[in-house]
């Protein structure tokens, strides 16, 4: 038996890892207050970037106008279920006094929410690890170079983050109820938030009653904050699949890239350098330590990166609800956390040089203001993706070309748009210069080009001298 006499250390002291990260930080508040300070000053910067249109990324045309029909008169219900519905219900609020629908307010809450998932990874690697833990995950998310990037967006992936790292965080607390919760409104910010499910179950099996609970709250938080999903279920379940089904059949771009897995690895290093060495090597010794947080974290990592073994369509955004927990994991390694802070170093560069990019004027801009002051009102237009909309000429828009389809846009034929009497035509090497390197893919856009190139006058070009973003050309048909 224990002597009586023994006495437990004082309820203030911290634990070695604890003081370790004070120690290199001047204390835990101090610390996470820098490390938001610094995320914040990274993400603000090309936050306005292209606006007033969306030449971040063409998702956020598909989400932001429909956030801001919301607040404008046209009701809660999206009509489009490519995503969940929650990221739309979001960012509403901030569309309510703008005219038109506003990119940059749109932007401005995601990067509120990319803040969050930095302070979340702090609390799940403290609540994983310990202080050091927490101190190498909260420094890993600030300055990864994909998150940065995407936290400027109003799309769904950096918000999904947020989503994974608090309902991790909450799994390794015991508070499984709550888990649920937040992993039901994780799947409704984007659907692969269901792979939560896994450590979920997990951390429960052992106590089958709050397990149920955690499954009814996950369900329960889906369907409140996507209720349409739920009341167009057939249409909604067929939209969800066939983006799924897209993902996985490919995208134009990766027609010739590696295979999944390490395509998604290579995204991986792109994002955290060399850091991601000593990530990798803490989801090992998990793997083989197998402790209650261990399996927690280990098994969301390898689950969701499984999935993304069977995708087509690589894009660096995918891998980003896997870099909290592999931080956290490489995290856990108290010896190592000094060099991870120190690689750390060169994301945070790499950030550096696409924050700078983003202090230059896009290429599209440029060229949409050349065509509204040039191009005789009510002209009729064809336009490439990935352009922003001209307003006063009627727009044909060109789709975008996806591998495995079985036909090619039949508006990709130079005498059909004559037929039809289109005067003009703009494309851009956002898409030109992606189908000439797979032209294998596509045999009518290369020809589509290549006969713009040949039979047409090319009255208007730009290219990325002094800019940012692709070529533009415009020809006269």
């Amino acid at each position: 038996m224990p002597s009586s006499s023994a006495e437990a250390p004082p309820r203030s002291e911290a634990p070695p890892e604890r003081r370790s990260a004070e120690a290199l930080w001047g204390g835990p508040k101090v610390a996470l207050a820098a490390i938001l300070a610094g995320a914040a000053v990274l993400r603000l910067v090309g936050v306005a970037y292209g606006t007033p249109f969306a030449l971040l990324s063409p998702d956020e045309q598909s989400i932001v106008p429909r956030a801001w029909k919301m607040v404008h008169g046209g009701g809660l219900d999206p009509h489009w279920f490519d995503y969940p519905s929650l990221l739309m219900y979001l960012l509403a609020p901030s569309q309510a006094w703008h005219e038109h629908p506003s990119y940059l307010a749109a932007r401005l809450v995601v990067v509120l929410l990319a803040l969050g998932s930095v302070a979340a990874a702090w609390w799940l690697g403290n609540r994983s690890y310990g202080g050091a833990a927490g101190l190498v995950a909260a420094t890993a998310v600030a300055v990864e170079t994909t998150h940065v990037y995407y936290s400027r967006m109003a799309v769904t992936d950096v918000p999904l983050t947020l989503g994974v790292t608090v309902a991790l965080a909450l799994l390794v607390s015991g508070r499984i109820e709550l888990a649920g919760l937040v992993a039901g409104l994780a799947t409704s910010v984007k659907y692969p938030g269901v792979f939560l499910l896994l450590p979920l179950v997990i951390a429960g099996y052992r106590t089958p009653r709050r397990l149920v609970v955690a499954l009814a709250a996950a369900a329960a938080a889906f369907c409140a904050t996507s209720p349409f999903f739920v009341l167009h279920l057939s249409s909604a379940l067929g939209d969800a699949l066939r983006v799924q089904r897209m993902a996985r059949e490919g995208w134009l771009g990766f027609e010739h890239d590696h295979i999944a897995p390490i395509a998604f690895s290579a995204r991986l290093w792109e994002g955290l350098g060399p850091a991601l060495l000593v990530c990798v090597l803490g989801l090992v010794i998990a793997l083989v330590r197998r402790g209650r947080t261990d399996v927690i974290l280990a098994s969301f990592v390898v689950v969701y990166f499984l999935d993304l073994c069977t995708l087509g369509a690589h894009f660096d955004r995918y891998v980003l609800p896997l870099v909290p927990a592999l931080a956290v994991l490489g995290g856990r390694l108290r010896s190592l956390a000094p060099v991870m802070l120190l690689l750390l170093a060169v994301p945070l560069t790499w950030t550096i040089r696409d924050d700078r990019m983003l202090t230059k004027t896009d290429t599209r801009a440029v060229a949409h203001a050349w065509i509204q002051s040039h191009l005789p009102k009510g002209s009729t237009l064809a336009a490439d993706p990935s352009l922003p909309n001209f307003g006063g000429l009627d727009i044909v828009r060109l789709t975008l070309p996806l591998p495995g389809e079985d036909e090619a846009d039949p508006n990709r034929n130079l005498t059909r748009l004559r037929n039809y009497g289109i005067r003009y035509a703009v494309v851009t090497g956002a898409v030109a210069d992606r189908v000439r390197a797979a032209p294998k893919y596509y045999p009518a856009e290369v020809a589509f080009y290549h006969d713009l190139e040949t039979l047409t006058d090319r009255i208007y070009y730009v290219q990325p001298d002094g800019l940012k973003g692709p070529w533009v050309a415009v020809y006269r048909l």
